[in-house]
């Protein structure tokens, strides 16, 4: 495992190597041993893998690199996860950018039943500060436990990770650095209290890596990644919140936006997601749970008495039957396999689901009932 190791975190390390393209070789080579042992003559063979990138990856000295890590991760107990391990978060997994390597300090359960991200502006109000306490404190009130990832940042991202702490929910905060720093420091007693509550950090940098500021850009698609939905509490018109809600969208992930008054400055981030239908309006945890059917809403029915399977259209029938054979799938995955648009399969689902016939899961997933 220790050779396996090796060259999972070098894989990462080759230059002009990106997530997609290490998949790729994986999968070609026949496993991660084998990318290190392939000619350049045979991987240059492999589809998408030019002359420079065949050179990179023969004459590359990464190992060494590699060995140094393994050395700090070990010495420092972190745990690293690799996208083909068990306990890589599946989630994020499903993401065609997801990193080849995460770095885990603390034991989170990335895996967990219900994740959510919480994400704004480094200058919060008051109004944001107030938001996210109201949010987390009624989450820890309910019968069931999610787990709050940010980015440790200033503002809303420092603010959602101690509200989490504070009511006993587990919170990951995702790092645009390796594990041998934190970034800001003034947050690295909070941090140590998320390791030891359940929690932990989360990177795939690592160590020795520069603080840059695309470095936060690259890490909010493992924030956004990592959960079934992500809330924008403040942003202004710019700025890495609405770029993780962007990502969020691109995944088919839901996204929510809380409100914000007209012309402040803080807020339009969050109106503009919401008048432009890249985010679902919400004002307190009942609108996060109707939209992601975490609980049943007040004043609807547990469940609805099936129509008879006769009543149903055609295209009702198909999207019924193609639930009936493959199981619960994605919305996107629905309309590749029936054939029709995200704009008729769409308000299908919600008729089935009206119906009682159908349920929709986080992640814009459906499974029949």
């Amino acid at each position: 495992m220790t050779d396996d190791r090796l060259y999972q975190i070098g894989i990462s390390l080759i230059p002009l190597v990106g997530c997609i393209t290490a998949r790729n070789l994986v999968a070609y080579a026949g496993g991660i041993g084998e990318v290190f042992h392939t000619s350049e003559k045979e991987l240059r063979e492999i589809p998408g893998i030019g002359t420079v990138l065949a050179r990179n990856i023969a004459k590359s000295d990464v190992l060494k690199r590699a060995e140094k890590e393994l050395k700090f991760i070990e010495k420092n107990q972190i745990r690293p996860l690799f996208y083909l391990d068990k306990e890589y978060p599946e989630r994020l997994k499903a993401c065609s950018d997801a990193p080849v390597m995460l770095y885990v300090k603390g034991e989170p359960d990335l895996n967990a039943t219900k994740i959510i991200s919480v994400v704004g502006t480094r200058s919060a109000t008051d109004y944001g500060y107030q938001m996210v306490d109201e949010l987390l404190g009624d989450l820890g009130n309910r019968n069931y436990q999610v787990m709050v990832v940010s980015g440790l940042a200033y503002g809303i991202d420092i603010r959602a990770h101690r509200g989490a702490l504070k009511n006993g929910l587990p919170t990951v905060g995702v790092l645009a650095h390796g594990l041998d720093k934190l970034y800001p420091q003034l947050h690295a007693g909070t941090a140590r209290e998320m390791v030891n509550h359940q929690g932990g950090l989360v990177t795939d940098f690592v160590s020795g890596s520069s603080i840059d500021r695309k470095h936060f850009i690259r890490r909010n698609r493992i924030i956004a990644g990592l959960a079934d939905a992500t809330l924008v509490v403040e942003s202004a018109h710019k700025g890495g919140a609405l770029v993780t809600a962007e990502i969020a969208n691109s995944y088919n992930r839901d996204v929510f936006a809380f409100p914000g008054r007209k012309g402040d400055a803080f807020s339009e981030g969050c109106n503009f997601l919401i008048k432009s239908n890249r985010a679902a309006l919400i004002e307190s945890v009942a609108d996060l749970e109707y939209i992601m059917n975490w609980e049943p809403a007040k004043g609807r029915p547990d469940a609805v008495q099936p129509r008879l399977f006769s009543d149903l259209s055609e295209d009702e029938k198909v999207v019924i039957t193609i639930l009936e054979e493959e199981g619960p799938l994605a919305i996107d995955i629905l309309c590749i396999k029936s054939g029709m648009p995200m704009n008729k399969v769409s308000p299908l689902l919600l008729n089935l689901e009206f119906a009682g016939l159908v349920k929709g899961l986080p992640g814009k997933v459906f499974k029949l009932l």
